[in-house]
């Protein structure tokens, strides 16, 4: 439960070091991620068959549509139990993470029986063609066994995040990746399992991290007071995790509709606009890493200041999460604007992407510094899991994204997008920031 201004206060200091022990290890973290997907390509390139390759990218976006969407198992149990952190509650840290484990595996089993009907969705949406459809449907049957491990681990990861312990965190993550990235190697290119041996590799990293991460958290139980299971299946308790965990849901959906719509609209202005955008895109996705890394920091940090009803820590957390946000991200647009042109040319070797892409380099270099606070904002709202108004505010800001489509993209074309797309993040951002002294009012009087 969130915090009242009647409940106990339970200082603690906010400082720089804290901050960056939990923003630079989960930044690595999140760096793994990335390599594995090339290497899963890279291992199914070398059967040089285009289908394959096509079938394991349409089956990737399918499954980063559906994990995307309930990611909000880490996110909502990160709030909770920064919370029961900041209280000093043992017991309803490991009652929030019970709540999450049983919840990750009823959705876990849910996307067992919905796979077939997930799988045609994903590929009658695409339309990527027969050969193509045929790996997807492969790759798709098969790792969609991993489905109760990952949602398993985003539990884990919850929790580990919201008791601020972000080195076992990315102990965990690099855990997955590496076998992952060892298994897909040895099963689809040592055994020659082509497609169905990447998707066996991810089974394995996710089984894995899973059984560990949990055998982990359960000896970290040992020897403290354990909450009883009417504790854990508390109504109220349970039907707010849920609430909380619904919201993040629509706001994470919107969000993927919105970095859908400018694939889908560039994609009217040809080929050669549609690869210098996806090549642009890349400089807001490294950006991503580091801002990821902050808004975690301002997750744990947040929460735990209004579990322990302490203002000034709330606001240290805020302060001191936004200006290294901003200073990294200027950094980043200076270094895009100054050598952005040859990491294109590295990218593509097309000369008309290239000239493309070099025209709308700026709008790109801009998304860093229009991004910071949507992110760091995300993390201060899922700590206090104020989730309603995060919900609100991003349906708002697609909202206004969709209206800029229509008026500037007939008139300014791909200039026009970038807009649009730059507005979307800066709107996510500035209305949250506008609303945040009002809600810490309701918390902190």
């Amino acid at each position: 439960m969130t915090a009242s201004p009647q409940s106990e206060t339970r200082p603690f200091e906010v400082t720089n070091r804290m901050v960056f022990t939990i923003a630079v290890p989960m930044t690595l973290a999140f760096l793994t991620t990335p390599i594995l997907g090339i290497v899963d390509t890279a291992v199914i390139g070398q059967f040089g068959d285009a289908a394959l390759i096509g079938g394991l990218a349409v089956g990737a976006i399918i499954f980063d549509i559906v994990f995307t969407t309930l990611n909000f198992l880490r996110s909502g149990t990160t709030g909770f139990v920064a919370q029961a952190v900041g209280r000093g509650d043992d017991v309803e840290q490991q009652a929030v993470f019970w709540r999450a484990i049983i919840l990750a595996a009823m959705l876990g089993i849910g996307l067992l029986l919905l796979a077939l009907p997930i799988r045609e969705l994903g590929i009658v949406l695409m339309n990527p063609g027969e050969g193509v459809s045929e790996a997807t449907r492969t790759y798709v049957t098969i790792r969609m066994i991993a489905a109760p491990f990952t949602l398993i681990n985003y539990s884990v990861l919850g929790l580990l995040l919201g008791q601020g312990r972000a080195v076992p965190a990315l102990l965990l993550q690099t855990l997955l990746n590496g076998i992952n990235i060892a298994g897909s190697i040895w099963f689809g290119l040592v055994l020659g399992w082509a497609i169905e041996g990447v998707a066996l590799g991810t089974i394995l990293g996710e089984a894995t991290a899973a059984a560990v991460g949990f055998w982990w958290i359960w000896r970290g139980f040992a020897g403290k007071p354990a909450p009883s299971w009417a504790h854990v299946f508390e109504r109220d308790a349970f039907l707010r995790l849920v609430s909380v965990n619904r919201d993040i849901m629509i706001r994470s959906f919107a969000l993927l509709a919105g970095f859908s719509l400018f694939t889908r609209t560039g994609a009217q202005f040809g080929a050669v606009t549609l690869a210098a955008n996806a090549i642009l895109m890349n400089f807001f996705m490294i950006a991503g890493y580091y801002l990821d890394g902050f808004a975690t920091a301002a997750e744990q940090i947040v929460g735990r200041a209004i579990g322990a009803n302490y203002r000034p820590a709330f606001w240290r957390a805020v302060k001191l999460t936004m200006i290294w946000g901003f200073l990294l991200a200027g950094f980043t647009t200076i270094v895009v604007l100054a050598f952005g042109g040859s990491m294109i040319d590295i990218m593509t070797t097309a000369p008309g992407v290239r000239e493309t892409a070099r025209t709308y380099l700026p709008w790109a270099a801009l998304t860093a510094i229009m991004g910071v606070l949507a992110f760091q904002m995300d993390g201060v709202y899922i700590g206090a899991t104020w989730s309603r108004d995060m919900r609100n505010m991003m349906l708002a800001s697609l909202a206004l994204m969709i209206a800029l489509l229509f008026a500037l993209v007939p008139v300014f074309g791909n200039h026009g997008l970038w807009f649009a797309l730059n507005a979307f993040l800066g709107a996510r951002g500035l209305t949250l920031l506008a609303n945040l002294p009002r809600k810490a009012r309701t918390v902190f009087g």
